[in-house]
């Protein structure tokens, strides 16, 4: 569609590329409609994408100066954003492409044209999220790790290249070449977009979502960009636009620069405990101030790359000297530079030491000289903990109770030990509580950032040259977020250090920052199991949640790669730096780890002599190419996908098997059931885990019955594909505490009226047998953690209508809408205790058949086993009329597909 110049804001402007149209939002100013000079970039970004996409349809003139005339308190201001591109990882985006064929295969029914499904923006999805650590420690590791993948995952990777093949605007990285954000900031991010259209060339920002919550890295390369779930990519992609209410934006002043001995990782903890105590969900949060000309783009993608953690929808870096210095230092070519650095300055996008404070919602601000070595952990990553007082935040954690992120130890168990047996090769030896079972130098929160990986590098050879080795029960590994990071360590000459201490590589993917950690060594795992010791992974990740990282760590701490290989080095947590030695050198003499710390002055010194672009060039120059098994993989072809009914990998969803051209009326929703009574902080990864199926589990169960080895179950997060084995692992979490069931841990419900315990898939498919509609009831922050579809898909197949809780994370509830669920929120402090409810009761949810509207209150009933009644109002936390649609419709692809066949 051409571009409307509904504000006379068309300008043009020279550059290296020639000359370049673009939509000057200043203009809105020179006109007198609104002032937009001072407003935070990130909205001046969003402003810039409504002014230019007018089209009098979906967007319209009155949506542009509403947001124009943004104030730190925005109210009800609705952004119609036409983003620039979409993003997919492998775990959530192939349930996003198996819903583009099931949709080509509806219209087909429909007598449609299928080929009317297909992305409209750009979309690249990059495969990173499948590698497991099954082997570690070896020269082969990273093979071996390879063949297992491609075994594991043959059939959902040779669907992925139907799609690369069939789908237009569609690109597949393939396996083995990165991280999705960190491939994005080193190559697929543009800053500046240009787009030839109507016999001319625009320039405008790259804005983009994406299937993953950390999209929010590329807000540190000035991209404004976050995490959406796949149903929200989807629409996206079809060129719908992106609604959501105008935010409120936290203004985050940085000061100083980082102190002697503290790291980009110790920084992003310390910014991500004082954010999540702030409390900035659904908000904006734009860094600026003077200690930014300080923090290298790398240091700053550390930090966005944590948004989700600390709870805001992007934590963005604007524009500036350092992002045009980053992409040339990853060999972006010289025009596009030019034209970042031309466009952002003439289109009032580039920040500068000198630019005027914009107007900010709230603001906080940082010393970066008050930073000091930390961790984060047991089990959440804003709780902080300086690293001189790990040793004592651990212990005392063995004994806090659970509600305080505890383990609830009595005194009596705090001195357990096991013995581990070897089969003779090894020496045995005995495990306590504290003991690292896992050190991962992992993410892309850190492996993309050359001074700490490279530092990490600099303390393994230090250790090894003193003779420093890694306890036998220790797992590490090394899992960088793009090949360039092995060049520049080869580069430096410090690979045969950290091979040295077993932090082989293991392959390029994301690894046990996503619970793909892989099975620790037998003797390991049965002590810890005998023992039920409470043991530990250290890793430079961004997601600690229990249940998470390994089904053997209890306790999780996320660290700097640097502090990785040194508790690697330690081999428990219960170990003080500052006075323990990590071992003896070959005198005799203690060595501790100021001994074998870098200075700063030593990893910038690395970082110079090791890193160029030519690297970047290198690696890059072929990325979609992928190696031999990828490009000998036999695959489908044709506009319809065929799917195979015996697939264990990809099914054809029941979304759209049914669908009508007209939505049926709404009506409320009476006679429900509990599904799960639930506390706070339930996550995504409690909802639809991603880790490995359980043999005795429902969806171990399904596969079992389809002939799968035990071996070939893969984990969840690879059959996203088979909506069979999702359905099947909703709420499979072996943490998840339903409290309808006292003291019981794992996917199990209350079967009403029966009062018998059973499998949470079991109890939901006996309810749908009796035509009994389910609900989750759930307290703070539901559905936090990663984006995932499947969380909203799973509860919608097992046959939730709705959801009652006391807030939710931004990506889920939007997700829960997207497929049809309602989100229902407790008003007024009210929850399920204070109310008396639970979960026992039967409920009616009522005022939906007389129409929703945003926000609109409705009542609920819920009778007691004993005859009486408890009623409240809860609000749907449906906040747009678009939203509305959504739901109206059973769901946003719904409303897509009907659209589609509609316009013919």
């Amino acid at each position: 569609m051409a571009y409307q110049d509904a504000f006379g804001a068309k300008r043009t402007l020279q550059t290296s590329q020639g000359r370049v149209a673009y939509f000057d939002i200043n203009a809105l100013e020179a006109q007198g409609i609104a002032q937009v000079s001072r407003l935070p970039f990130s909205i001046k970004v969003l402003l810039e994408s409504v002014l230019r996409n007018v089209n009098g349809y979906d967007v319209l003139a009155e949506d542009v100066a509403a947001l124009a005339h943004w104030r730190p308190d925005p109210g009800e201001v609705n952004m119609p954003l036409k983003m620039a591109r979409v993003i997919l990882q492998d775990f959530t985006g192939i349930p996003a492409v198996v819903d583009l064929a099931a949709m080509r295969s509806a219209m087909a029914r429909l007598g449609a044209d299928p080929n009317k499904i297909n992305p409209l923006v750009p979309a690249d999805l990059v495969i990173d999220h499948s590698v497991q650590v099954d082997v570690f420690g070896t020269a082969t590791a990273f093979l071996a790790n390879v063949d297992r993948e491609y075994e594991r995952n043959g059939e959902r990777y040779a669907f992925l290249k139907w799609a690369q093949q069939s789908l237009a605007n569609f690109r597949v990285v393939p396996p083995g070449m990165g991280i999705v954000h960190q491939i994005n900031l080193e190559y697929l991010a543009q800053v500046v977009m240009s787009q030839r259209q109507d016999d001319e060339t625009y320039a405008f920002p790259d804005t983009l979502v994406g299937t993953d919550s950390h999209t929010t890295m590329i807000n540190g390369l000035g991209v404004v960009g976050w995490g959406v779930g796949g149903i929200e990519a989807e629409a996206v992609m079809l060129g719908q636009p992106y609604y959501m209410l105008a935010p409120k934006v936290v203004g985050f002043k940085l000061t100083g620069e980082l102190p002697e001995g503290a790291t980009a990782t110790d920084l992003v903890l310390t910014v991500t405990e004082m954010l999540r105590k702030h409390g900035v969900v659904d908000k904006f949060v734009e860094f600026y101030g003077p200690g930014m000309s300080k923090l290298a783009v790398a240091d700053r993608a550390t930090i966005a790359n944590m948004c989700p953690e600390y709870g805001a929808t992007i934590g963005f870096f604007p524009v500036d000297d350092e992002t045009l210095a980053y992409l040339r230092l990853t060999g972006r070519d010289a025009s596009l530079v030019d034209l970042v650095e031309r466009y952002t300055k003439a289109a009032g996008l580039f920040h500068s030491d000198r630019t005027p404070e914009p107007h900010f919602s709230e603001r906080l601000g940082l010393d970066m000289s008050t930073v000091a070595p930390s961790l984060a952990g047991p089990k959440r990553p804003q709780d902080r903990v300086p690293l001189s007082q790990a040793k004592g935040s651990f212990l005392a954690h063995l004994t806090k109770p659970t509600s305080e992120q505890g383990f609830a130890l009595k005194p009596q168990d705090l001195d357990k030990r096991q013995a581990v047996h070897w089969d003779g090769s090894r020496p045995s030896f005995e495990l306590t509580h504290g003991a690292v079972a896992i050190a991962a130098i992992t993410s892309c929160t850190n492996t993309s950032n050359p001074s700490v990986m490279l530092g990490s590098g600099l303390i393994a050879k230090k250790a090894v040259e003193a003779g420093l080795k890694v306890p036998a029960w220790v797992k590490t590994s090394l899992a960088p977020g793009s090949r360039v990071v092995t060049d520049y360590l080869k580069a430096a000459g410090l690979t045969p250090y950290l091979d040295a201490l077993g932090f082989n590589l293991v392959g390029y993917g994301c690894t046990t920052c996503i619970g793909n950690s892989g099975p620790l060594a037998e003797p390991v795992a049965q002590a810890i199991e005998q023992g039920d010791l409470v043991v530990a992974s250290v890793l430079s990740g961004n997601r600690n949640f229990e249940g998470r990282i390994n089904p053997h760590t209890k306790a999780n701490y996320l660290a700097s790669p640097m502090l990785v290989v040194a508790y690697a080095l330690a081999g428990r947590m219960d170990f003080d730096f500052a006075t323990e030695p990590l071992g003896h050198d070959s005198d005799g003499k203690p060595v501790y780890l100021k001994d074998i710390w870098p200075s700063q002055r030593e990893i910038q010194e690395t970082v110079h002599k090791a890193l160029d672009s030519e690297m970047f060039r290198h690696e890059y120059g072929h990325i979609f190419e992928g190696e031999e098994r990828w490009q000998a993989l036999p695959t489908s072809e044709g506009e319809l996908y065929q799917w195979d009914p015996e697939s264990t990998y990809v099914q054809e969803p029941p979304f759209f098997q049914d669908l009508t051209l007209e939505p049926r009326p709404l009506r409320g929703i009476a006679g429900a059931r509990v599904l799960a009574l639930l506390g706070d902080s339930v996550t995504t990864d409690h909802i639809s885990p991603a880790g490995d199926i359980a043999a005795n589990s429902p969806a171990g169960q399904y596969l079992a019955g389809k002939g799968t080895p035990r071996r070939d179950f893969n984990s969840y997060g690879a059959r996203r594909g088979n909506h069979q084995v999702m359905m099947r692992g909703t709420f499979a979490n072996i943490r998840l505490k339903n409290l309808m069931l006292d003291g019981v841990e794992g996917a199990y419900a209350l079967k009403l009226p029966e009062g018998e315990q059973a499998t949470i898939y079991d109890a939901a498919m006996r309810y749908q047998a009796e035509g009994t509609p389910l609900i989750i009831i759930a307290g703070k922050e539901y559905g936090a953690g990663s984006s995932r579809d499947w969380a909203a898909k799973g509860p919608y197949l097992l046959g939730v209508k709705a959801t009652i809780a006391e807030s939710y994370e931004r990506i889920h509830r939007s997700n829960l809408i997207g497929m049809g669920v309602l989100p229902l929120q407790f008003q007024g402090g009210q929850n399920a205790r204070s109310l008396g409810l639970t979960g026992r009761e039967v409920y009616h949810v009522l005022g939906l058949e007389e129409g929703l509207t945003p926000s609109k209150e409705l009542r609920v009933v819920a009778r007691r086993e004993n005859g009486t009644w408890v009623r409240f109002t809860a609000i749907a936390r449906v906040n747009t009329q678009v939203e509305v649609d959504y739901y109206t419709n059973g769901g946003i692809l719904q409303t897509v597909l009907r659209r589609l066949v509609k316009e013919g």
